[in-house]
């Protein structure tokens, strides 16, 4: 069957999701680039802002699974929907901050909590629930490269609006963008009225939340992708955060991290497309060790060489394409490990770890800058991670099965 004719019936949805994808993660991801004149303007440190984006990592981390149990309960659309209003609420309460505690409630807990409730997880489960078995890689993949417009479109809108005006109404504009994701969350909503497909065999839909926690934990395969999901959040975190401040103090032009925040987003949507192909093609859970090997092996070469523009630019299409592959990866791996149903929480609970390295990604690369005054420990540490992360997720994806045990009937 052609792709545009699966898709046709559902396709408002997929653009409903995409949208507030790209939206959520966009904006989010250009955060940094606030980062040093709002500091200077409020009088905190660089340490006590990137606290509030791991506080914001964190609290998207750990309610992650709670989101997609209470989706499974009520529907995805009230979900969605209650995100999108705490997003906007975040960042008008960044737009207004006078300290650290506005910057810690919106940076922090509003937009950690509004993630939650309308990126990936929740995205990718709606596109799969939208579509048939025969194309949901590959579609979960045009949604995660749909989302990764948000960057190329939020960082230089972001940068220009901060040079010429300054950092609130930067922040201002993004408040503004963020108002498109209610009608977005609402129109991806109409997934609810979709019905699962019938019971695979290993679908684990029957059982309740705690059961399928468990039997996700008793699976090997997925422990250690859990696992090594911790340094892929560590990586990139760091970088959405920390390389606009690395460029400042290279003497590069301010607009430079907008421009290759900007180049990231649109390699993202290539690598997206790329991976959700292959995704349907070969073992998902090997491709996402590749994926980390090679991010740390660009990580080295980048922060080895001196900074210039085009080293820059061509860093972040490297690293923009290897970005969110990982997205309709993990969303399909769990999705062949465990159903439909459960989808978003489960991959919810693997998110987690992924979120405690984006805790250390951001907050620790503010702590080591603030103590050294440099970031060279800062990324030895990511590189190291990242190599012996996907060196052993790709070592058990080729030696051990990824089908979890069955739940045990009555």
């Amino acid at each position: 069957m052609p792709l545009l004719q699966a898709l046709r019936p559902t396709l408002p949805i997929l653009i409903g999701a995409s949208l507030m994808l790209t939206l959520s993660m966009g904006l989010r991801q250009s955060l940094g680039i606030f980062m040093q004149p709002l500091t200077h303007d409020i009088g905190i440190s660089v340490s006590q802002f990137t606290l509030a984006v791991a506080v914001q990592n964190l609290a998207w981390g750990f309610l992650q699974p709670v989101a997609g149990a209470l989706s499974v309960r009520y529907g995805f659309r009230p979900i969605m929907i209650m995100g999108s209003l705490m997003y906007i609420a975040g960042l008008v309460l960044m737009a207004t901050a006078q300290g650290i505690t506005p910057i810690m409630m919106g940076a922090g807990v509003l937009i950690g909590c509004s993630l939650a409730c309308t990126a990936n997880a929740i995205a990718m489960s709606v596109a799969a629930r939208a579509v048939p078995a025969t194309v949901r890689s590959t579609v979960m993949g045009i949604v995660s490269g749909a989302g990764s417009l948000g960057a190329l479109m939020a960082a230089p809108i972001g940068q220009l609006l901060n040079e010429g005006f300054g950092w609130r109404i930067g922040v201002a504009g993004f408040v503004i963008m963020s108002l498109l994701m209610l009608p977005a969350a609402w129109v991806a909503g109409r997934a609810d009225r979709i019905p699962l497909p019938p019971k695979a065999p290993e679908d684990i839909g029957d059982t309740s939340a705690a059961a399928a926690a468990k039997i996700a934990f008793g699976n090997v395969s997925f422990v250690v992708m859990t696992a090594a999901y911790f340094v892929c959040g560590m990586q990139l975190v760091f970088l959405t955060t920390h390389l606009p401040s690395y460029l400042l103090i290279c003497g590069l032009d301010p607009m430079l991290s907008a421009q290759t925040l900007g180049v990231i987003g649109g390699f993202n949507v290539l690598g997206s497309l790329f991976f959700g192909w292959a995704g349907q093609r070969w073992n998902k859970l090997a491709l996402l060790g590749m994926i980390y090997i090679l991010r740390s092996l660009a990580l080295a070469w980048y922060f080895m060489l001196p900074a210039t523009p085009t080293t820059t630019l061509l860093f972040g299409a490297i690293m923009g394409f290897l970005w969110l592959g990982v997205a309709p990866l993990v969303a399909g791996a769990v999705v062949e490990m465990f159903g439909l149903k459960w989808q978003a929480m489960i991959q919810g609970l693997a998110f987690m770890s992924h979120q405690l390295g984006s805790f250390l990604g951001a907050y620790g690369g503010g702590l080591i800058y603030d103590l050294l005054g440099s970031y060279t420990m800062a990324w030895r540490i990511g590189v190291a991670l990242g190599l012996a992360g996907g060196i052993v997720q790709v070592a058990f994806a080729l030696i051990r099965s990824s089908q979890p045990p069955l739940p045990k009937t009555a």
